[in-house]
Order: structure tokens, then C-alpha cells, then sequence
């Protein structure tokens, strides 16, 4: 099949274009008036481009990368991820890659009502085959109105674990590591707190994610001191920042 060499691209596609041509015009401190040379095409066509009186036409694209020696049409909408492999904005992870992280998770962070108590709640992280990739769930929240559900990206280079919860553009992040060899997993929730009337304040706390399936008594809801898991959910949640999984920098 052949392409269209006057096929244009889209608004967003030539703003995006037109962000990183001047950034490059600005890396290399040559003039609009040299690329156009370069590029073979007519200096007014560039400026026009540029200043998005005028979409980018995949011809004029494809001149310019030639003369600039960089790829400039990778903003454009990406080609979908096989079967059975998660997006790149996820980590483009297969399922194969990530099976050992698929589970129910008893899931510790501080108590935000009660600074002396634990609250502890269920997290089931599995694979979703319409959308090919990992999502996660919550349940057994106390505050059930809050109860979560979201996308997990797994990125190879960081070596990290993220639960991402997006509601109308309200993110909840949550940063873990990977498993450790008994399967739990420990990091940062970032969030937003509750306060007085409809006051939401930024809060960041430890988090940890214990596999339900090795534990023989679990307690959910808000743990204090006086009850009989408390002990051990404390030691999860101080083991995050002792070792340290997670970092607290002071103000």
C-alpha cells in the first residue's frame, strides 16, 4: 500500500513536531532560513509549519528529518501492542513477564484518622485481556466510597512496580519495588487527604503489599495496637522505611 507523501498530520501531531524541531534549531544555534535550505523546502513553508498557521505534510516531516538526522513523527499515534503484551506507556511488558506479580495482596499504609492505627485493605493486581495489560483492584476499604481501581506500569529501567489510579485527570500513585523473594512488595502512596469540609491536602506515606495466600490470620479495616495483627502489620510498614524501600527526605 502507498502512503500519501501529502498526507497531513494532525494539529496535535504538528504542534509536537514543531516543539522538538525548535528545540533542535536551538540545540545546534543554526537559523530556520539553513534548515529550509537543507531540507529543500521554501523557508515560508517552515515558518508557517512552525507557527501552526499550516499542518506538517508527511513530505515536508520526512525532508526535515532527513536534514536533522532525527525521527520527528514519534508523537504520532502509537501502532497497538500485540496480544498479550501491555502498552508502551506501561512498559510494554508480556504477561509471561509479570505473571509472578498476579495476586491478592493485603495492603498496609498509617491509619490517616487515627496516627496510632494501621489501615489495612485488599489489592488483587491481575491481567486484563481485552485491554492486554495488569490492573489492579481494591476492596475491603472501610471507606468503601474510596475504593480504587487503576493500571500497573512495569518498566524495565527503574526497576519498579506503579499502581496508577486516574479519575477525570486525579491521579493516586502508588511506587513500589519489585517482589522480594517471600512475594511482598514495599514503596510510597501519594495521595490526597481528606480535611476539614472539602479541604483535599497532598499526603505521602509508606506502603506495603503482603500476598494474602502465606498469611494465616488477616484483619482489615483500621488496626490499633490492641489487636492481635497489629505487631505484624507494624512490621511491614516499618520495614519499608528501614531498610530502606522508600525515602522520607525532611522538610
Amino acid at each position: 500500500m502507498q502512503v500519501n507523501s501529502e498526507t497531513k498530520l494532525t494539529d496535535e501531531q504538528s504542534r509536537l513536531v514543531a516543539t522538538q524541531i525548535r528545540e533542535e534549531l536551538a540545540r545546534r544555534r543554526i537559523s530556520r532560513q539553513l534548515l529550509a535550505d537543507q531540507a529543500k523546502i521554501s523557508i515560508s513553508t517552515l515558518e508557517k509549519a512552525l507557527s501552526g498557521r499550516r499542518p506538517f505534510t508527511l513530505a515536508t516531516t520526512i525532508r526535515l528529518e532527513q536534514a536533522l538526522g532525527v525521527t520527528l513523527r514519534n508523537h504520532q499515534a502509537p501502532t497497538p501492542a500485540p496480544n498479550g503484551v501491555a502498552p508502551d506507556e506501561l512498559g510494554f511488558y508480556s504477561r509471561r513477564a509479570v505473571q509472578w506479580i498476579e495476586g491478592a495482596y493485603l495492603t498496609l499504609r498509617p491509619s490517616f484518622g487515627d496516627k496510632d492505627a494501621i489501615y489495612a485493605y485488599r489489592t488483587e493486581i491481575a491481567w486484563d485481556e481485552a485491554s492486554s495489560r495488569l490492573t489492579f483492584k481494591e476492596s475491603e476499604r472501610l471507606d468503601a466510597a474510596f475504593t480504587q481501581h487503576g493500571l500497573v506500569s512495569v518498566p524495565a529501567p527503574s526497576g519498579h512496580i506503579y499502581l496508577v489510579t486516574n479519575v477525570h485527570g486525579q491521579y493516586r500513585l502508588i511506587i513500589v519495588t519489585r517482589p522480594t523473594i517471600s512475594g511482598e512488595m514495599y514503596g510510597i502512596l501519594t495521595t490526597l487527604q481528606v480535611g476539614r469540609g472539602a479541604q483535599l491536602t497532598p499526603v505521602a506515606a509508606p506502603i506495603a503489599f503482603i500476598p494474602l495466600h502465606g498469611l494465616k490470620e488477616v484483619h482489615f479495616g483500621r488496626v490499633g495496637p490492641g489487636d492481635s495483627c497489629f505487631a505484624m502489620y507494624q512490621k511491614h510498614l516499618k520495614r519499608t522505611v528501614d531498610e530502606p524501600f522508600a525515602l522520607f527526605l525532611p522538610g
